[in-house]
């Protein structure tokens, strides 16, 4: 069976507790003069969360239990409410139209990808934002704010916005947005334990981000 994706979101009361951030993988050699060499395996972050940790009460178990049998454990992907880091803006919870660049017209393309900027000049770091809220997303061309459903669409399914005119060559195209991260779980077993959980323990429910092109880092 091939592996599919649900729009559906985990459980938020939940997600807001849980623990977790990116992740990257880089190969580091220490040579004999004690120097180092790295070399990044990975051509960008990816995400792992622990949703455990945000597991306040027995309803709560029973409604994660509820969601991983749905989900079929590993087999099927799903949104995810990143409890540090859902919106375009640096900080506050305020979306605005000129958060984020995400292309330049040319006088004919009409499509551009939602991405979020980290830092600035050379050392920023791109991500691509695959599973936007719907209804969330601002765009602006040039400084000036598009209406949505007349300047643009977004479809929330791939993060793909398409204006309904071509910005003219060399015009920026912005973006401001609310995202999901498409994840699924990395086990197949869940350990659930009332007494545990009376005593205060919390199960460990690992969560782990399924890249933007479909399959997942090596």
């Amino acid at each position: 069976m091939t592996p599919g994706f649900i729009e559906e979101r985990f459980p938020l009361g939940v997600a807001f507790g849980a623990s977790g951030g990116p992740q990257w993988r880089t190969e580091v050699v220490t040579l004999a003069s004690g120097a180092e060499m790295r070399n990044a395996r990975w051509a960008g972050s990816r995400r792992r969360y622990d949703a455990g940790t945000g597991v306040r009460s027995l309803a709560d178990l029973q409604e994660v239990a509820g969601f991983f049998e749905r989900m079929r454990g590993r087999l099927t992907g799903f949104r995810f409410r990143d409890p540090f880091d859902n919106l375009s803006a640096a900080s506050g919870n305020t979306v605005g139209p000129l958060d984020c660049r995400i292309g330049t017209g040319d006088g004919t393309r009409v499509e551009f990808a939602l991405a979020k900027t980290y830092g600035t000049g050379a050392g920023a770091a791109l991500r691509r934002i695959e599973k936007p809220v719907a209804g969330s997303v601002r765009i602006a061309v040039a400084g000036t704010e598009l209406a949505e459903g007349m300047g643009f669409a977004c479809d929330p399914v791939s993060g793909l916005v398409t204006l309904t005119a071509a910005p003219a060559a060399g015009a920026i195209v912005t973006a401001g947005f609310r995202f999901d991260v498409p994840v699924r779980f990395d086990t197949d077993r869940l350990e659930l334990s009332l007494t545990h959980f009376e005593a205060g323990r919390v199960p460990t429910i690992p969560l782990v981000e399924i890249t933007p092109e479909g399959g997942e880092a090596p």
